[in-house]
């Protein structure tokens, strides 16, 4: 059975700046093709969700994985509801830790 993907609001605003950057960088063009690849590769989680790194000691359920090495995509993977929820898309050597230990604090205040 496959699982469905999903993207969080904050995942989505990254693949955006994402585009953005590398528009601005070279084109929309290969922006797109970039965005598309990475938006594909985190629906391959769908058929193998349990993948790449468990990161429990960042934030439970949480795992990570790659794309290119250049990339870190964060997930969880919700086994009943066959879901894999992509939580951020982090480019480049970016904090993806501090800003998901930040992330679910600010959930649990809420």
């Amino acid at each position: 059975m496959r699982y469905s993907v999903i993207f969080s609001p904050e995942a989505e605003e990254q693949l955006a700046a994402l585009y953005n950057y590398v528009a601005d960088a070279a084109s929309s063009n290969i922006a797109a093709l970039y965005t598309n690849a990475i938006v594909g590769h985190c629906e391959g989680l769908s058929a193998f969700p349990i993948r790449g790194t468990a990161r429990e000691d960042v934030r439970p359920g949480l795992r990570i994985t790659n794309y290119k090495k250049r990339v870190v995509i964060a997930f969880a993977v919700d086994e009943k509801a066959k879901r894999v929820s992509i939580i951020g898309l982090f480019q480049g050597g970016q904090d993806y830790e501090t800003f998901l230990r930040e992330d679910l604090k600010d959930k649990e205040e809420a």
